[in-house]
């Protein structure tokens, strides 16, 4: 069933109440900030059922993944702020130089304002959540918007959030691509989008007419490399299991495979069994592989099959939504699926000669959100002279799920971060403050300068 779009005058209300709210001082407190994440806590809880069975709806996604890649890591994230929220308050004295005696000077932190968090289909409570924890630990407001593509779990989220938050505290939208726009046009101290490259230019444009500052989590195509020293078993379970995970419709997930032609044949062996104990003979009969999110994407997902030759898989079933994961070779760099983000069970698979040759090939295209490189020898090498949002060795999209680093993009595949600390930074202001007794005033930096020669050995 289709969401109906929140009116515009809705929104247009909601804003001002939440400016209102904000502007009363009742979002500062530390004791307000512990108290809403833990009524988030609560409603996660006491939501929990409703949403894994409306992710299973909209996605397929079985309980185990529901709350293994969305619920966790919000209920982790929780955890985090709670227990660090107070030290991430408190002022911080930094050292005044001598030119500045008798100041003091010292960091606090305040919260932005009224936020804005627009969250995509793929992990719909995750990725509208997690951003609302530091919203919520920074002591800002906040204005969600899900993606109309999940509509069984944007209702949900959307029960969920007036069950558990005042409108004018944290409030959620329905609606389309109208919607946001509408959305955009308005004035909010931070946008947290999370989406697309080409959707990220917009809200970044939008963006610019009030200097709003933004976090953009986008994607790109990220690599991952088999040398020729890898452990080629484990490889190839991690790598078919981050690839599959969300039948790859995950921003993190690797995008394409780089081997070493020495270990190419037997990789591929080994992905191909490792496919096959992760899914099944038959995937589509797997209750943990998950269905792609509507006919548009499946059409141009199965438009790639013809851009290389299958390897593995192929087989899709368009009234479910079903495509078997693929393995695919003789792609070439011009090709749709070599220029694109995949965000879908195909995997090309590219043979190198040397590690010279997979970092040039890496490193002539745009920085990714993520770089996985399998091997021993040559692991720093690619860490030193790649660049990518983050990055794993020997594993695939587990740097995700430790919420004490940062997450997030660099160039095309996003800009800031969030996660742990770096979501409370990201939804604050860090001020500076620089206190002057006045007991005591020093001439020495006042016209006419009379003593500018002592001055000057300070400065």
């Amino acid at each position: 069933m289709a969401l109906q779009n929140t009116p515009h005058a809705t929104i247009l209300h909601l804003i001002e109440e939440q400016r209102a709210y904000f502007r009363s001082g009742a979002t500062r407190s530390c004791d307000f900030r512990r108290e809403q994440l833990r009524r988030l806590a609560e409603g996660l809880k006491k939501w929990e059922q409703p949403l894994t069975e409306a992710l299973w709806q909209d996605l397929h996604k079985s309980y185990e993944e529901a709350y293994m890649t969305e619920l966790s890591i919000v209920r982790g994230e929780i955890k985090n702020h709670l227990k660090h929220l107070k030290g991430w308050m408190r002022p911080r004295r930094v050292c005044s130089p001598l030119k500045m005696f008798p100041s003091q000077s010292r960091i606090i932190t305040e919260p932005l304002g009224g936020a804005l968090i627009i969250a995509p289909w793929n992990y719909p409570v995750q990725l509208l959540l997690n951003p609302l924890v530091g919203a919520i630990s920074a002591g800002c407001t906040a204005i969600l918007k899900p993606s109309p593509y999940v509509p069984n779990v944007s209702r949900v989220l959307g029960e969920m959030i007036r069950d558990t938050f005042e409108e004018r505290y944290v409030a959620l939208v329905q609606g389309n691509r109208e919607v946001n726009g509408q959305l955009l046009a308005e004035r909010f101290d931070h946008i947290f989008f999370t989406g697309s490259p080409g959707l990220g230019r917009k809200v970044m444009e939008a963006a610019s007419k009030y200097l709003t500052p933004v976090t953009l989590e986008l994607g790109g195509k990220s690599p991952c490399i088999v040398d020729r020293d890898a452990d080629l078993k484990v490889a190839a379970k991690r790598i078919a299991w981050g690839k599959t995970l969300n039948a790859g419709q995950t921003c993190i997930a690797p995008d394409y495979l780089m081997v070493h032609e020495a270990v190419r044949e037997e990789l591929l062996g080994e992905l191909k069994q490792a496919l096959r104990t992760l899914h099944g003979d038959d995937a589509q009969q797997s209750r943990h592989f998950v269905r792609i999110v509507n006919e548009r994407a499946f059409d141009r997902l199965t438009g790639y099959l013809k851009e290389g030759k299958v390897l593995y898989g192929g087989r899709t079933d368009r009234a479910e939504r079903y495509i078997e994961p693929t393995l695919l070779e003789d792609t070439k760099p011009t090709d749709s699926v070599m220029q694109e983000e995949i965000f879908g069970p195909i995997l090309p698979v590219i043979p190198f000669r040397d590690i010279e040759e997979a970092i040039a090939f890496i490193t002539e295209r745009e920085k990714p959100l993520a770089l996985y490189f399998f091997g021993k020898k040559h692991r720093r090498e690619v860490l030193r002279r790649t660049s990518s949002g983050g990055a794993c060795l020997n594993d695939t999209i587990m740097h995700i799920a430790n919420e004490r680093i940062p997450f997030g993009g660099v160039g095309q595949s996003g800009m800031g971060c969030y996660h742990g600390y770096d979501s409370y930074l990201c939804f604050s202001h860090r001020r500076s403050v620089v206190e002057t007794t006045t007991l005591l005033d020093l001439p020495l930096r006042y016209m006419p300068y009379t003593l500018f020669r002592w001055i000057k050995g300070l400065l």
